[in-house]
């Protein structure tokens, strides 16, 4: 087992990189669950219960950050020393803004599920896109300050399909 210290990756010996197998990760943490279950130290004593507790919980948090791209791609950064800084730096080239704009009047302009679902569409494939370029500038050509920029936008993104689906869910009770 390797120690409460270690970086998410070596907690799940998988490669530091972007691109990860979605049931290569769930089957670890599944592994690493079943390791420090709490139960299987109740003969070793209190103490024993409490370190196995403390790995159970390091071990949700490990896999929380590398199941989710948006989290595992910031976690990246941050270890290489590119951090996210989303509070404080906001700066987003024009382009990406307009699009941002675009997308805010379309959908307080949306008549109704039609015009949500394609506001959706676009946005969920602007995300796809992102994330493609977050695995080449984070796995390929490991240049952390862009990636970083890149997830700033992402996250805009994130919040923007976010609204969106809060949107959809509003017109569907709407129609119930």
């Amino acid at each position: 087992m390797p120690s409460l210290q270690s970086n998410d990756f070596e907690l799940f010996d998988l490669p530091a990189q972007f691109a990860q197998d979605s049931a290569v990760l769930d089957a670890r943490w599944k592994e690493l669950q079943r390791e420090a279950h709490p139960d299987k130290f109740a003969a070793q004593g209190a103490a024993a219960q409490r370190l196995a507790m403390q790995w159970s919980v390091r071990i949700n948090e490990a896999y929380q950050r590398l199941k989710s791209p948006l989290k595992r791609a910031m976690y990246l950064c941050e270890m290489q020393g590119a951090p996210i800084e989303a509070e404080s730096n906001t700066a987003m080239p024009a382009d990406f803004l307009m699009q941002q704009m675009q997308w805010r009047e379309a959908l307080d302009d949306a008549g109704g599920i039609d015009d949500i679902d394609e506001i959706a569409a676009e946005a969920t494939a602007s995300k796809r896109e992102q994330l493609s370029k977050l695995e080449h500038l984070l796995d390929v050509a490991k240049d952390f300050p862009a990636a970083a920029r890149q997830v700033r936008g992402l996250m805009f993104i994130e919040r923007f399909t976010g609204e969106v689906d809060a949107r959809i869910d509003a017109l569907g009770q709407l129609t119930s």
